[in-house]
């Protein structure tokens, strides 16, 4: 568990870096791209940095305002509040985490925050009504595992900053189409200009796949060690097994889901028809391993 935590850590650092490089490139082709000089690399560094801490400071805040979370209340939620106070010994996280609530029928929860001092359980109000008390423990104790493996740090700011790369390729494209960009007339400096905007808008046209890519991997590869911990702190396999079932099978969709945001939940809000008797499999695009992969994984730790 240290060696992940650690890891994970390293990652978040890591990503953080590439994050900066990506803004900053994408930022420059759009500053050059309006004919704004030299002055287009200090333009695209300043805003990188800046986009890079806001998203880390505060992916927690964005995130939670995205899906229109409440937090929790003693009054409204007291079976949640009591499920988290329970498995805080076991746990051992230093703080308890801050309780949101989301108004939706589909039952899913995820983890936010920056560090476990800083970390956020959120459930949706269909998790509470259609869950009993052990399953309801089961996936509280999932969520409480990425705090504890700081998987809510790479999560929230990869989701972030994926979600800033696809807002700024999206606003670029527009300018391209809708022909918001200023053309020099000069032949010299149109050939360059039309070779640097080639090359920047294959850029960014990639950059959102990449990060895609990249957050989906991110995603899949830690559900299984959050299973297994969950376990650790329940002793109870059986209370998360149902749970996924119930979570897998049914058929609400979540109102406030978004590509950014989809590998942050315990299982994929976006609902998907498959034929009867189909086995679901992980493919390149799936935020997370199959629920059926997951359910055998921790059918075989009984």
């Amino acid at each position: 568990m240290f060696q992940n935590i650690r890891k994970n850590k390293i990652e978040s650092s890591v990503i953080v870096g590439i994050f900066i490089i990506v803004i900053t490139l994408i930022v420059y082709f759009i500053c050059n791209a309006l004919n704004l000089g030299p002055i287009s690399i200090v333009i695209a560094l300043i805003f990188s940095i800046a986009s890079a801490w806001s998203s880390y400071y505060y992916s927690d805040k964005i995130v939670l305002s995205v899906n229109k979370a409440r937090p929790a209340t003693m009054e409204e939620d007291q079976k949640l509040v009591n499920i988290l106070d329970a498995l805080m010994v076991a746990s051992g996280l230093p703080n308890k985490p801050r309780l949101y609530v989301v108004e939706d029928n589909q039952p899913n929860a995820f983890a936010t925050g920056r560090n476990p001092e800083n970390a956020v359980i959120c459930v949706t109000t269909g998790l509470l009504e259609k869950l009993d008390y052990y399953e309801l423990e089961g996936v509280i104790a999932h969520e409480m595992s990425h705090i504890k493996n700081y998987d809510i740090r790479l999560s929230c700011v990869v989701s972030v900053m994926v979600g800033f790369i696809v807002m700024i390729a999206d606003m670029f494209s527009r300018m391209l189409f809708w022909g918001g960009l200023d053309r020099d007339n000069d032949s010299d400096n149109s050939k360059a200009g039309a070779i640097l905007m080639i090359i920047g808008f294959i850029f960014l046209i990639l950059s959102p796949i990449f990060g895609s890519l990249m957050q989906l991997a991110l995603s899949r590869k830690r559900e299984f060690l959050a299973d297994a911990t969950a376990v650790e702190f329940t002793r109870n396999p059986d209370g998360l097994i149902s749970a996924l079932e119930k979570l897998e099978n049914d058929p609400n969709q979540l109102k406030t889901a978004n590509s950014a945001t989809a590998n942050m939940y315990i299982v994929n809000p976006f609902k998907k028809d498959t034929k009867e008797g189909k086995r679901k499999t992980t493919n390149i695009w799936s935020t997370h391993p199959s629920t059926q992969d997951r359910i055998e994984a921790l059918r075989n730790l009984k």
